[in-house]
C-alpha cells in the first residue's frame, strides 16, 4: 500500500472529518480556512485515493445491548493457504466477529467480538468459533472494562 503525501491542510480536513463525519462542507471549509470549493476538491481527492474509506455512524455496543468485547485468539490445524482463506470467508460471514487479524506469533488469528454476556459468548463459541474451518485451539479474552478507544488516526 503506498503512503500519501499530506499537507498541513489535508491534516485539518482529515482531523475534522473523523472527529465529525456528518459536517458540511460549508462548515468544514470554515474550520479549516478554505473557500468551499477548494475545500470539496480537496476532500473528494482523498477520498479517490483511498486515504478517506467511508463514513459511519458509531453505535454503543452496550445501550443495543452488546456490551461486552471478547479478544479471541484462534489457532488453526495447518496454515495452507486454502486453510486460511476457507476460515477467512466462514468468520466474514459472523456478524459478532468486530475485526479479524492474521497474526505473527503464537495464534494465527485475532478476533474482538461483541456478544451481550458470558452465556451469548458461550453460545457464538459453541455454535460458531469452534465450527470455523480449520480450528484447532480457540482462547478467550473477556474485557472488564473499556479504558481507550479510538476511531481517529494521527495524521501527522
Amino acid at each position: 500500500m503506498r503512503k500519501i503525501d499530506l499537507d498541513t491542510m489535508d491534516r485539518r480536513i482529515l482531523d475534522t472529518v473523523q472527529a465529525d463525519g456528518r459536517i458540511s462542507n460549508a462548515d468544514l471549509a470554515d474550520r479549516v480556512g478554505l473557500s468551499p470549493s477548494a475545500c470539496h476538491r480537496r476532500l473528494r481527492r482523498l477520498e479517490e485515493e483511498g486515504v478517506v474509506e467511508g463514513y459511519v455512524a458509531l453505535l454503543n455496543g452496550g445501550v443495543l445491548g452488546r456490551g461486552m468485547s471478547v479478544f479471541v485468539s484462534i489457532t488453526l490445524d495447518r496454515q495452507q493457504e486454502q486453510d486460511l482463506a476457507a476460515f477467512e470467508a466462514k468468520v466474514r460471514e459472523c456478524p459478532e466477529v468486530m475485526e479479524c487479524y492474521l497474526m505473527a506469533g503464537d495464534s494465527d488469528y485475532l478476533l474482538r467480538v461483541l456478544v451481550q454476556d458470558g452465556a451469548d459468548y458461550e453460545r457464538l463459541h459453541t455454535q460458531m468459533l469452534t465450527r470455523l474451518p480449520g480450528v484447532a485451539r480457540v482462547r478467550s479474552s473477556f474485557t472488564l472494562r473499556t479504558v481507550a478507544k479510538r476511531t481517529a488516526i494521527p495524521t501527522d
